[in-house]
């Protein structure tokens, strides 16, 4: 394929599926066979049209893959079923004091017996007492299975998309049964070596955090590493170079050059029977795909993989290729083997990325000198020119990350990584040399990290925006190119200008007299945040749990930072169950200065003033006042729960907490004249709240309920739905919702605006 027919070719294909990433359903399958053959009747009748054929072709594909893979999901109707599932482990299992989590790709599945149709990856928890399980490993379990569902927040991760691109086709534990065992498996797999490779080092390296990051660069394993440490690689911008990344397999290429130029030294008749640049050429392809292996062909490894090999191919056949035309050829590979690439974001800055380093780096001549400038200058281009994907992606942004880089990437890249490599090859060869090599990595690598460790302090480390919007994106990437053109460009500083709509974005709060209400999707747990147009409190912070996923830090914040909020003044937390009170640390963490208030300080993991019924206090013309608990409260139940009612102008609202029946009279009792307030359903829709009684004392206009999706309490009860469907009050669930606003303008009754799930509407949250 020629250079500039190729990169035509990438960009239209790439568009194409593109197109179908942003439907929000996707139209029958069999649209996909029209739709492929008008791409080859336009190929076939002109070259002139060729890449809308292209575009055409990229679009019936991404439709295809698009459909069989959601057709590859859980049908709903088994969703929380028993169904007994054969298997093989995929990846390194996780082994936590709570669970051992594991992924498992299915061999065959039935139901009473009855064979499913059932195929594909489904991520799998098991609790209480799960035994040893090692990689490649074959399984007979009984599973309780339901699809892909995640928790939708401003600003929170996407999990059902990154499930879609992932493969997973459900989720699910495993049920106590006798007939959970092990099978027969395969003698060895890519997986099994890598355990073998991650329990040499961890015999070899005594200090437990230097093995768990020596793992994480030699072999991928980051099962050991902390969430402190994720934070301190996301401050420094470092996150890409933690595991096995794109730039690491191209150095394994370089020692498979050398090992190539090692053996001819050693023996130069060995160039009679092949010419040693086509020898190094498919030593480099092999150390890069055995490397890339052993990361799990990630995403960034498979496309560094495909470059190498488009190299080592032109070059075994005696052809040329630029940077250019390879990167094309990686993207066309990459988008027809899979298509659902494009969801992910190292797609993107992998290929964004190395994309800018070649239109814009420009070569110094040969040297140290050129080298360094090299280096400094593709750092500082990267960084500049990531930053829009990153905060589209993350949210988040590192501004020492240029510095942190210029620091990491030599060292990991040219000591860390061959260090790694060399032991590795020596646990083959020669196993007692491999422990003074590796013992010299694990040492580079506490100096490296404690370095990070500071620089993760630095002020601009952690860099929020809110929710960048799709045109500000654009204009910034153009504006990045723009810079960093070869000199003679006209105007160059202009693209500086177009980074101010991603940097400088509007802003939307509440007027005088008017507040905003989020009530967040945190699962089966309750977090609210209110917003005046001068003040921030947070209601509850959601859940945290024994695997170290925290609900305050993976939903709560994110929201805040989306919402451009980075001042909090109040954190209230109703009582201390962990479903309300489990990410209270993380948030405390981000606004050490905001006040706190709780209904059960004693409970609370943090020092928190109890709330008492009669505080009241008033920010930007709006009124806040605790009803419950009385003084003299706060013991260990739910009925300890701060109730808070915040009225404007424009309405109330009413945050009750898990109050039960016993409690509900009191707190109507305490209401003062006004108009019904929008509640918040007391204890998420349980059996032992919102009587008849109070939903009749109350009329609450809307009512919103915080619970996880087919969640094991059964929240909200059919029975309370019943109560409040008879009052005519509606009722909204973050469950099927996603995140849930309602605006309480100054001049106007509440407003609720759609929820998050309906407002991010894509094909696979069906």
């Amino acid at each position: 394929m020629a250079r500039q027919g190729a990169i035509t070719a990438a960009l239209a294909l790439l568009a194409g599926v593109l197109l179908v990433q942003g439907l929000p359903m996707l139209p029958a399958r069999w649209v996909s066979a029209p739709t492929g053959l008008v791409a080859l009747a336009l190929a076939w009748r002109s070259s002139r049209w060729r890449w809308v054929s292209f575009l055409l072709l990229g679009t019936a594909w991404a439709l295809w893959c698009g459909a069989l893979a959601m057709d590859a999901r859980l049908p709903r109707a088994l969703e929380g079923r028993d169904i007994t599932v054969v298997g093989s482990l995929v990846g390194l299992p996780l082994a936590r004091t709570d669970a051992s989590r594991f992924t498992l790709r299915v061999d065959r599945a039935a139901l009473d017996g009855h064979p499913l149709a059932l195929h594909g990856r489904v991520t799998v928890a098991w609790y209480d007492g799960a035994p040893p399980l090692q990689p490649c490993t074959r399984w007979h379990l009984l599973l309780r299975l339901k699809r892909p569902r995640g928790l939708l927040d401003p600003g929170a991760a996407d999990s059902e998309r990154s499930a879609l691109e992932r493969g997973i086709v459900a989720t699910g534990y495993v049920r106590d049964d006798d007939g959970n065992t092990t099978l027969a498996a395969p003698a060895w797999c890519v997986d099994g070596v890598r355990a073998a490779i991650a329990h040499a080092i961890e015999t070899r390296v005594h200090d437990p955090h230097d093995a768990a990051l020596l793992r994480a660069f030699a072999v991928g394993d980051t099962r050991d590493l902390s969430q402190d440490d994720w934070a301190v690689a996301r401050a420094n911008g470092v996150s890409h170079l933690i595991a096995i990344s794109g730039f690491h397999v191209g150095v394994a290429a370089v020692f498979g050059v050398w090992l190539a130029l090692l053996a001819y030294t050693v023996c130069p008749r060995l160039g009679l029977w092949l010419p040693r640049p086509q020898a190094q050429a498919a030593a480099a392809l092999l150390a890069a795909g055995v490397y890339s292996a052993l990361a799990g062909f990630g995403l960034p490894t498979v496309r560094t993989l495909l470059m190498i090999a488009v190299v080592a191919l032109a070059r075994c056949s005696r052809r040329g290729s630029n940077g250019a035309h390879s990167l094309a050829l990686a993207l066309i590979v990459i988008v027809l083997v899979d298509p659902l690439a494009v969801l992910a974001a190292g797609f993107w800055l992998s290929f964004v990325g190395v994309g800018f380093l070649i239109l814009c780096l420009q070569s110094h001549g040969r040297g140290w000198r050129a080298f360094l400038h090299e280096l400094s200058a593709g750092q500082l281009l990267m960084t500049v020119a990531l930053l829009p994907l990153t905060l589209w992606f993350f949210g988040q942004a590192s501004l020492v990350g240029a510095l942190s880089n210029l620091i990491a990437v030599p060292l990991i890249s040219f000591v860390i990584v061959p260090c790694a490599l060399l032991g590795m090859l020596l646990l083959a060869l020669y196993p007692a040399l491999a422990t003074p090599v590796l013992w010299l990595a694990a040492h580079i690598v506490h100096a490296q990290w404690w370095l990070l460790e500071r620089m993760a302090h630095w002020p601009g480390a952690q860099w929020y925006l809110p929710m960048v919007q799709p045109l500000a994106l654009l204009l910034a990437v153009f504006g990045a190119l723009w810079m960093f053109l070869p000199r003679g460009v006209p105007l160059r500083w202009f693209g500086a200008l177009l980074f101010l709509p991603l940097l400088l974005p509007p802003h939307s709060v509440p007027a005088e007299g008017a507040f905003q209400v989020w009530v967040l999707d945190v699962g089966q747990g309750l977090s609210v945040l209110l917003r005046t147009h001068g003040h921030v409190l947070v209601y509850d912070t959601g859940a945290r749990y024994p695997s170290g996923f925290d609900l305050g830090e993976a939903a709560v914040l994110p929201t805040l930072h989306a919402l451009g909020i980075n001042r909090l003044d109040l954190l209230m937390i109703s009582h201390g169950d962990n479903d309300h009170a489990g990410g209270v640390e993380a948030v405390v963490a981000a606004f050490p200065q905001a006040r706190r208030l709780a209904g059960e300080p004693a409970r609370m993991r943090v020092p928190m003033a109890q709330c008492v019924a009669g505080q009241a206090w008033q920010w930007d013309h709006v009124s806040f006042r605790v009803l419950s608990p009385a003084p003299g409260g706060g013991g260990r139940d739910n009925d300890s729960s701060c109730v808070l009612l915040v009225a404007a102008r424009g309405g109330r609202v009413l945050f009750t907490g898990d109050i039960s029946l016993k409690m509900e009279p009191a707190v109507v009792a305490a209401l003062d004249a006004g108009p019904p307030p929008v509640l918040v359903v007391p204890h998420h829709g349980s059996k032992s709240s919102s009587s008849a009684t109070f939903i009749a004392a109350l009329k609450p206009p809307l009512a919103l309920v915080s619970a996880g999706w087919r969640n094991r309490f059964g929240h909200p009860r059919p029975e309370v739905v019943a109560r409040y469907a008879d009052a005519g009050v509606p009722l909204f669930n973050t469950a099927v919702q996603g995140a849930m606003e309602v605006d309480f303008p100054a001049d106007g009754p509440p407003r609720r605006q759609p929820g998050w799930r309906l407002r991010q509407t894509r094909y696979w949250r069906e």
